[in-house]
């Protein structure tokens, strides 16, 4: 073998080992990071701005807040916000939405969206391009939004409905959709049943939530807990019902006993049982 050959094959065989040295370099400064930022606290100001504009943060328990606090340090540094049609993005845009992106991770092992990098905001609704087949029927033109979630990554979003949404209280809150939607796709896709740490829970959590979406695709009217929007799929009826969990918990809980048992399990909180949330009016 030639001298050549030999370089060539060092080459070859360290290039590799540098690049694996290199990420797992990268993983440890970032773990580093998440722990110094996990641990701070927000600042006077900040934590003002929550406290106005995301009433939700209000009926939190102590320990709860200042968890969400840390959640948001590491979620500001890591995700890039992007303004769109014109829209100067501001410290309170990020914070409203980092903030209620954040309840979604409240006492559990968070990756911290991995799949998301960017976050792009529209001043209100948007028109995306639809193109798409329903039986014999094709479907083409634009489409208003106000909000999205892909399968890459970006999660676009309205900040009108943002704004509106965080203080309405009403069961629909289109970050708390969307970024159900990101934990939906964590397995590997967007299909309503998000990762679960064995089978018993899989099991559990298909027939509760089967049993809950076919009977909102059944149901012709009256009021419900549970947008109808829901009964579109099952990962729409995650993202709603995600939703309900948070906004109007005691009534999920009442009219809906075990799925609020499963989303109760699933995000280890108990909304329902938090100062005021009882008392939330639709």
């Amino acid at each position: 073998m030639g001298f050549y050959e030999i370089i060539l094959i060092t080459i070859v065989v360290a290039v590799p080992a540098a690049v694996v040295v290199s990420i797992a370099v990268l993983r440890i400064r970032r773990t580093r990071t998440r722990g110094r930022l996990i641990g701070r606290r927000l600042s006077p100001r900040d934590d003002r701005t929550i406290r106005r504009n995301v009433p939700l943060y209000r009926c939190l328990p102590q320990q709860l807040q200042e968890q969400l606090q840390g959640l948001v340090q590491v979620f500001l540094a890591e995700k890039l916000f992007i303004g769109c049609g014109g829209l100067e993005v501001t410290d309170k845009m990020r914070l409203v939405i980092a903030a209620q992106a954040c309840m979604l991770l409240l006492n559990r092992d968070t990756r911290y969206y991995p799949r998301l990098k960017t976050i792009y905001i529209y001043p209100d609704a948007f028109a995306v391009r639809q193109d798409s087949d329903d039986g014999f029927l094709h479907v083409e033109g634009p489409d208003v939004r106000v909000g999205e979630s892909w399968d890459n990554g970006p999660v676009v979003l309205a900040w009108q409905d943002v704004r509106d949404d965080a203080h309405t209280r009403d069961g629909g809150n289109v970050v708390l959709h969307e970024f159900a939607h990101q934990l939906d796709q964590e397995n590997g896709e967007m299909d309503g049943t998000p990762l679960l740490p064995d089978k018993a829970r899989c099991e559990s959590w298909a027939r509760v939530f089967t049993a809950e979406y076919e009977a909102l695709q059944r149901r012709k009217g009256g009021p419900t807990v549970l947008d109808r929007y829901g009964a579109e799929s099952p990962a729409e009826f995650f993202a709603v019902a995600t939703e309900a969990f948070f906004e109007k918990p005691a009534e999920l809980k009442s009219r809906h006993g075990e799925l609020y048992a499963e989303l109760a399990a699933y995000y280890n909180l108990d909304p329902a049982a938090w100062a005021g949330q009882g008392n939330i009016r639709q």
